[in-house]
């Protein structure tokens, strides 16, 4: 827990210190004004990528759960497409992420906690609509 706790640190300090945790900053950024969270992506890319390459090299099972290294394979599904264009376009009106807006409390934008509520309301509204969409596609057995 103290490592995740860290990793959470460093993260929204990253943040914090690139001006990534102002909306303002990454609308400009949308609208092509300001490029400069390409160059902050590129280097957290850069950064993930090396760590990701050299720790698996070294280490024969992840640090934190104790479990091999392993490639998951995720499907392109209409779930995926439907959830990613609902993330863009509140990334797109609200000017943050679900990390940076946490970060972004940091530095004092305290109405953003209207964009953290949404996000609360919309995780609670894809679980609803998940198990909603279970129990309907659960196909009746020949006993009944």
């Amino acid at each position: 827990m103290p490592v995740i706790l860290l990793g959470g640190l460093i993260f929204g300090f990253g943040l914090g210190y690139s001006h990534m945790a102002r909306p303002e900053v990454v609308l400009d950024f949308l609208q092509f004004d300001d490029l400069g969270l390409v160059f902050v992506m590129g280097g957290a890319a850069v950064v993930s990528a090396f760590t990701f390459a050299l720790g698996t090299r070294v280490l024969d099972r992840a640090p934190l759960t104790g479990k091999p290294y392993t490639r998951r394979l995720k499907s392109l599904d209409r779930n995926v497409l439907v959830g990613g264009g609902i993330f863009g376009v509140g990334w797109g009106v609200s000017g943050i992420c679900p990390g940076a807006a946490y970060a972004s409390l940091g530095v004092g934008n305290v109405p953003i906690l209207w964009a953290i509520a949404g996000m609360f309301v919309g995780a609670y509204v894809q679980a609803f609509w998940r198990a909603r969409t279970a129990e309907t596609s659960v196909a009746p057995t020949a006993s009944d």
